[in-house]
Order: structure tokens, then C-alpha cells, then sequence
């Protein structure tokens, strides 16, 4: 703990410069790559190595929703949205569904706002339901599968199981008719019943164009040792306190509110994307979900995500180096914080700070308009090419039926 104790005092005395033995924490810091590691395939191109078929359904499972409320299009949920686009104009779409490797649904189901903004998940099963009952109808193709060659946009709070709530998301479990099918999907959790074998887990969507206008210059010291905007409890949903991020934001600000290392608190100012690049540690603990757009605001401006969430799913971990960028510190250890941080050589810290600042890493966590090489709309696209081919398996015999379309809670099976 001495580098980081004695280091951040001095810090305090000397205009918050980090300077210990010549080594400064900046944020121009070289380049980095990991050669011959998962994170050389961020720059993978998925053209040429699939074809999506893109069932065209009626405005109103998408379009005319959003034309209602285009809040939609700001929110975290929005990679439903700008996937869609996408898509329609990507090099990998085919209008022939023959050829097709994959098939696409573009259904928003989180596009039902409060006036707050929050997306109400209520009636996307029935929504969903509606949907696939239409493909199945009017195309053969979901038929000859039940789903197991279709991708579908789920980027709810718990993702398929369609609701914000942890204990009746697991109540619900994944909407049985996406039971085959590829979920492409915000929420990963392991051994979670919300988070099935094969599905891509992706970042939630973060405004690329609002962050870029918040870049500071490259040679501004990193002079916050820790930073964490956001709640610590949620009285409203948890006035009990301790089911909310099941207690480790609580522990967070019991521990460290008054430690001079810990920049943290509720508010959330102005300067906050600039305080993250003024940072060395950004805190990416969980929520009522395990993830948050904190992840993909730290990774863009170059602080070391702190992801204390057990058992988390990374976005596109078969590509992104997330034991090489971050640093991972389990729930019961949130009191030790302190101890676990300061005790990180600044040799490792440098290192974290020269992957992160990576372009291609940078890149694969953001829905860019219009899209780039190597974002995160490629890399969902990596990630079903690296499915295919299909196995023979997944295709059903004639007559040949493995989902039960009457099963799920009676309200889901109401019509849409």
C-alpha cells in the first residue's frame, strides 16, 4: 500500500501530479497489442464470412415503437436499435434467405419507456411471442430449426428473461420460444438461467459522438487515484438496503467515503467524462444487473476498470483481453479496495493504461454512427461467423418439434 499511500499525499501536495520515480501516469500513454491473443481478432472482418437474411416485419415491432418514443435512441438498451440499421445496410446482409448463415428479427422490445426513461419490459414477451409466431408463419425457416440459425437483440436489464428485477427474472427464465436461438445480449452472468450456452454478450450502448466532444488533451495527468459516479443505494426499489448490488456499492461508500484515494459520490457533474480521463481507477461494480455503461466509459477513456460483479460475462471476452485491461476484486473483498489498488506495481498499471489506450480496443466497445472497422456491430458479426458452420444437428427432421409454445407464464401467452 506505501507506493500508492505515499504517492497519492505527495500527489495532494504537488497539484495532483502523479509522478513516483520518474514513472508519470498520463493519458498518452504507447500503444499496446497482445500478440497472438484473443485480442487480436478485434480486428477481424466479418465480411465474406457469413450472410444475414433480415425478416422484414410490420413498423410495428419496431419503427413506429420508436417513432413514439425516440428517447429509445439515447438509452443504454439502444444497441437494439442501431443493430437494426446496421444491418440493413451492412455488406453481410443478403436479400436472398437461402444463402443465409444466420437470421435476423430486429423486434425492440425495450423501447417502452417511463416517463423517467426506464424501459418497462412487460409486454416484450408477448411482443416477442408475436413476432416469431409471424416469421414462423409467413417463412420456412425458423421452421426447419425452431430458431437455432436466428439471432435476436435482447438488451434488457436480465436480457430474455424480461425483467428488471434479479428474483423474477429467474422466476421467469428465457422466454421459452428463444430457447435455440443465438441471444445477443448486454446481461452476462455464469450459472445464471438468464445467460444460456452460445450467446454473445455485448457492451450496453454509450453515445460515442457525446464523448468524443468530452476528450481533454492527451497530456493531462491522471490526478484521481479512484472515481465512481452513481448510487450507493437504492431507497426506492430497496429501502431495507443490502438486496441492491447485492451490498457493494453499500460497502463502497461505508468504506471509503472519507478516504482522500476515493474520488466517489452521487452526484453527477458536468466535468464526469472528464474526470474519468483524469482517472487511474474507474469502480464498474454491479446494479440490479451486473453490468453498466461505466464499463464501456472507462475502456474509451483509458481508466482502468475496477469490475467487481461476480461471476460477470465481459462483453465479447473471446476477444477483448479483460484479465490484460482490468482489474477484477470479488464482492466480499469490496472493504479490502484500498488495499487491493495501492498494492498494483506501477509497472502493471502502465501496462493496463498502454492496452487500454489500443484503439481497436477502444473501438469494439462502441455502436458508432456511421459504423467503423472493428466496433462493436463487427464484433457481434465476428462472433456468429466464429459459430458457423451450423451444426447438421440443429436441423429438425420434418414433423420434428423441440419447443412448446404454450409454455411460460399465462400472461405471456395473451396475444400482442
Amino acid at each position: 500500500m506505501g507506493f500508492w499511500k505515499l504517492g497519492f499525499l505527495g500527489v495532494l501536495c504537488a497539484a495532483f501530479l502523479f509522478s513516483i520515480d520518474a514513472v508519470e501516469l498520463r493519458r498518452n500513454q504507447p500503444t499496446e497489442r497482445i500478440s497472438g491473443s484473443a485480442g487480436d481478432v478485434l480486428e477481424d472482418d466479418p465480411v465474406g464470412r457469413l450472410k444475414v437474411f433480415v425478416y422484414e416485419l410490420p413498423s410495428k415491432y419496431n419503427k413506429k415503437i420508436l417513432q413514439k418514443d425516440p428517447r429509445c435512441l439515447a438509452h443504454m438498451f439502444a444497441a437494439e436499435i442501431y443493430m437494426h440499421r446496421f444491418i440493413l445496410s451492412s455488406p453481410v446482409r443478403t436479400l436472398n434467405p437461402e444463402e443465409a448463415d444466420w437470421f435476423y428479427t430486429p423486434v425492440y422490445t425495450t423501447c417502452d419507456l417511463t416517463p423517467n426513461g426506464l424501459p418497462l419490459p412487460f409486454k416484450s414477451p408477448r411482443m416477442m411471442r408475436s413476432a416469431i409466431q409471424l416469421i414462423s408463419s409467413n417463412w420456412p425457416y425458423w421452421n426447419r430449426t425452431e430458431g437455432a440459425d436466428h439471432f435476436f437483440v435482447v438488451p434488457h436489464d436480465f436480457a430474455a428473461c424480461f425483467h428488471y428485477q434479479e428474483e423474477k427474472a429467474i422466476e421467469r427464465g428465457i422466454l421459452p420460444l428463444l430457447q435455440r436461438a443465438t441471444l445477443v445480449q448486454t446481461f452476462g452472468q455464469r450459472n445464471h438461467v438468464c445467460l444460456k450456452d452460445g450467446s454473445i454478450t455485448i457492451p450496453p450502448y454509450a453515445p460515442p459522438q457525446k464523448m468524443h466532444t468530452h476528450l481533454i488533451p492527451d497530456k493531462t495527468p491522471r490526478s484521481i487515484f479512484v472515481y465512481f459516479r452513481g448510487l450507493f443505494y437504492d431507497v426506492g426499489n430497496d429501502p431495507e438496503g443490502g438486496y441492491y448490488a447485492r451490498g457493494a456499492r453499500a460497502a463502497v461508500w461505508e468504506n471509503f467515503k472519507d478516504n482522500p484515494l476515493f474520488d466517489i459520490s452521487t452526484e453527477h457533474p458536468t466535468t464526469y467524462y472528464e474526470d474519468m480521463q483524469r482517472a487511474v481507477f474507474c469502480l464498474c461494480p454491479l446494479g440490479w444487473a451486473p453490468w453498466s455503461p461505466r464499463l464501456v466509459e472507462a475502456v474509451v477513456f483509458g481508466c482502468i476498470p475496477v469490475i467487481i460483479a461476480d461471476d460477470i460475462v465481459l462483453p465479447f471476452a473471446d476477444a477483448i483481453p479483460w484479465e490484460e485491461i482490468g482489474v477484477f476484486v470479488d464482492e466480499q473483498d469490496v472493504p479490502k479496495l484500498d488495499t487491493i489498488l495501492t498494492s498494483i506495481p506501477p509497472e502493471v498499471i502502465l501496462r493496463k493504461q498502454r492496452l487500454l489506450a489500443n484503439p481497436s480496443m477502444k473501438q469494439a466497445m462502441l455502436f458508432p454512427q456511421p459504423a467503423q472497422s472493428g466496433d462493436a456491430f463487427h464484433q457481434v458479426l465476428n462472433g456468429l461467423a466464429r459459430k458457423l458452420p451450423h451444426d447438421r444437428s440443429v436441423f429438425l427432421k420434418p414433423g420434428e418439434k423441440r419447443l412448446n409454445w404454450t409454455a411460460g407464464p399465462v400472461g405471456d401467452l395473451k396475444p400482442w
